[in-house]
């Protein structure tokens, strides 16, 4: 009987790390739902697989209940130079079996968008608006 409750908790264990339900039960669907804390840090590329970036953080709208966007974080070396971008969720495709996001620009854009420091995060002061708008048409 022992031999059957480890089988079972090492399916249950085998499932909870790869998101698949192999068990009598309904399958899980791969990528419906995720934790923030397990996209944070997850690698950011663009279609042509150049590093744009990691996910520093997901914002929360709280008069909605939904994902506003993902602070990515962009460039720098020991801390110089970085830049933050919010980058509307709707623009980031989900590359589950790599554990990384593809968000379709290349790095010159990501470049020259209007970004923000660690002081400044938007919805905190006046160019919020410019963040979001200019990622509107794209």
């Amino acid at each position: 009987m022992d031999v059957k409750i480890n089988e079972k908790e090492q399916l249950f264990e085998n499932d909870n790390l790869s998101g698949e339900n192999k068990g009598a039960l309904l399958p899980n669907q791969w990528g419906r739902y995720l934790t923030a804390s397990s996209v944070t840090g997850d690698k950011v590329v663009n279609s042509s697989d150049e590093h744009l970036g990691e996910i520093k953080e997901v914002m929360l709208d709280l008069e909605t209940g939904t994902i506003d966007y993902f602070v990515i974080e962009f460039g720098g070396f020991l801390g110089l130079g970085v830049k933050y971008f919010a980058i509307p969720l709707r623009l980031l495709k989900l590359d589950a079996p790599n554990k990384r996001f593809i968000f379709n620009q290349s790095r010159e854009v990501l470049q020259n968008a209007p970004g923000f420091d660690m002081d400044h995060w938007p919805d905190t002061n006046l160019h919020f608006d410019d963040v979001h708008s200019y990622w509107r048409f794209i």
